[in-house]
């Protein structure tokens, strides 16, 4: 996977990078105006969320945008970087144009909703609709223009000319062919939404328009639906108000690196347990535990933990692969501590309790720390002790003192979630200003520089995050239309061994998608379709996302597709040919404590 940060500079990017980041302050800024609002003055103000989600909508778009400048669109690039250099150029050309195809040709679409929302009115600011949904044709219209002008200046014309006639040419094959295809029933599934999707993907196109470009395909040339109804589906796949708090926790995880407050629990830690043997690999997996209590984010989180630890477990005689394999699969346990990210998606997508998910997510993510450290621990036997001592008394009550304002951050998070306190959104406005104030008056404090290249940054990841919600939700509901969710749920139910035969499937074909799709592609395609067969079977459905979010990540991290741990190997520098051959036995301890949560539903349940 790849997703670098290599903009243009170009000046078309300036005045987008400005107005995502100043939005991203707007909804902020609202948030916790309605807190205050609702929690000290009991004085609630209907508009503020009308205005957020209309302020939110332009954010992912206009970051989807910055993004596109910004090369960091989730991409597969495992197997371009396999092809012979003459190849790449062509492929790279190729993947430009299936994306500049997909914004063409959603481009008039976009705008007639414009007008078919101009005859809604808001219920609370009482305004057009249009305004909201013309955040749509506005970024794909940006989008568009952005990776006109990298083709432009990166790619060969002779590429671009080939693979524009390959694009052309298999266009009007598919439209000469669609009365057949109107007549193939599920194998156009296979076609389009496995076919073109795996082509794309394979080819390196960003993961959204790979999406995107399939459900657009499949409606196309194989069904009678407008294409206009794929703008409808993005927009209610990226427009829910639970996904509010995706770009502020991303935000979060940005003031946590940037503060050193996640240094302060890995030091705290490092003073507590750094003198026993395989006490460094407690450190680095309580670490991973307790910052994701704070960032929600993994890439944050293994960013902020390994530079802190790895010159010191060096030092004591760890291969830099074994460092590697703790990197990825601690990142790995860790997803289902709250406020991952990917709960929050599940939740919004699946109607998940988002406060029964944070309140059992701690105990799932606790059963996977206890098999890794018995490993860890296993494997630490020729761990060299020498000169290492137990910290003094001192060290360990000065570390605990400056941890102790980041330590309390992932409980007040989790207690006012689970407690039914504030809702995750409003908790992700609180801790990003708890954050800010901590930070500035304990741990340094940011530049105002510093701070606006974080709300440019935590707008274009969310905008490339909410992209793919928008294109998947379209993928999903164009693969429910088809009957196919249906005959899947008749499937399923009707398979030996009842439930327990459901959860291997599940844990196996999460696995599969979480190695090649990434998680949150994976939940907004399946979510839809495997929760209503698991309530149908009686199983709980915080149980059941614990089962499916642990899979994912297992699969997240296992080489040699796994994006997690191409990233844990770029964070600690270290060769995946190298590290893959370490990572296997930490990758069956976390399957070996998957199966025990999927076995034992009260690990999942038992603080509902």
């Amino acid at each position: 996977m790849q997703q670098e940060t290599a903009g243009s500079g170009s000046a078309l990017v300036r005045p987008l990078e400005i107005a995502a980041a100043g939005l991203l302050v707007v909804i902020i800024l609202l948030l916790l105006g309605g807190v205050t609002s609702r929690y000290l003055l009991s004085l609630p103000v209907v508009w503020i969320d009308e205005a957020a989600a209309t302020a939110f909508l332009w954010l992912a778009m206009l970051g989807a945008a910055v993004a596109i400048d910004r090369n960091e669109h989730l991409r597969l690039t495992l197997f371009v970087g396999m092809l012979p250099e003459r190849w790449r150029g062509p492929v790279h050309a190729f993947g430009l144009l299936v994306v500049a195809t997909f914004l063409l040709v959603m481009a008039w679409p976009a705008i007639d909703y414009i007008i078919e929302e101009s005859y809604v009115t808001t219920a609370a600011l009482n305004i057009r609709a249009s305004w909201r949904v013309a955040a749509i044709a506005t970024g794909i219209v940006a989008m568009l223009a952005l990776l006109l002008h990298h083709a432009v200046r990166h790619c060969q014309v002779r590429h671009l000319v080939m693979a524009a006639a390959l694009i052309a040419t298999v266009a009007g094959l598919c439209f000469l062919l669609t009365p057949v295809f109107k007549t193939l029933g599920y194998l156009n599934i296979l076609i389009f939404l496995i076919g073109v999707v795996g082509f794309c993907l394979v080819a390196g196109v960003p993961i959204a328009f790979c999406f995107g470009m399939g459900a657009l395909c499949f409606l196309a040339f194989s069904t009678n639906v407008p294409i206009f109804v794929m703008i409808g589906r993005m927009d209610e796949g990226m427009s829910s108000l639970i996904l509010l708090s995706v770009p502020i926790f991303v935000l979060l995880g940005c003031v946590l690196d940037a503060t050193g407050m996640g240094k302060a629990i890995v030091d705290f830690l490092a003073s507590l347990l750094g003198h026993v043997r395989a006490g460094m690999s407690y450190v680095l997996l309580g670490s991973l535990f307790l910052v994701s209590g704070i960032s929600g984010s993994k890439v944050s989180d293994m960013a902020t933990v390994a530079p802190a630890l790895f010159p010191e477990m060096k030092r004591r005689g760890y291969q830099p692969k074994e460092l590697i394999a703790l990197l990825s699969t601690g990142a790995a346990m860790a997803e289902t501590v709250p406020p991952s990210i990917v709960l929050i998606v599940l939740g919004s997508v699946a109607g998940v309790s988002i406060a029964g998910l944070f309140t059992n997510g701690l105990m799932v993510a606790a059963v996977l720390l206890a098999v890794l450290a018995v490993l860890a621990r296993w494997r630490a036997r020729g761990e060299v002790l020498g000169g290492v001592r137990r910290a003094p008394l001192a060290t360990i009550g000065k570390t605990a003192l400056i941890a102790g304002p980041a330590l309390l951050l992932p409980f007040l998070i989790r207690g006012a979630v689970g407690g039914g306190v504030a809702t995750a959104t409003e908790v992700s406005t609180i801790a990003v200003l708890y954050a800010l104030i901590v930070g500035v008056v304990l741990y340094g404090g940011i530049s105002w520089k510093r701070f606006y290249g974080m709300l440019v940054e935590t707008a274009a990841l969310s905008g490339a995050i909410l992209m793919i919600l928008g294109t998947a939700s379209a993928m999903a509901w164009a693969l429910t239309q088809t009957g196919f969710a249906r005959d899947l749920a008749v499937m399923m139910t009707g398979l030996p061994g009842g439930w327990i035969t459901f959860m291997a499937v599940t844990i196996v074909v999460f696995m599969i998608l979480g190695c090649v799709l990434e998680g949150l592609p994976a939940i907004v395609l399946m979510a839809p379709l495997m929760f209503p067969i698991a309530k149908n079977l009686g199983i709980n459905d915080v149980h059941y996302s614990m089962v499916v979010v642990t899979a994912m990540n297992i699969g997240l991290m296992t080489p040699p597709i796994g994006i997690g741990f191409y990233i844990a190997c770029k964070i600690g520098n270290v060769p995946p040919d190298e590290a893959m051959g370490a990572i296997w036995p930490y990758l069956l301890a976390l399957l070996g404590g998957l199966i025990i949560i999927a076995g034992v539903p009260s690990f999942s349940t038992m603080f509902l």
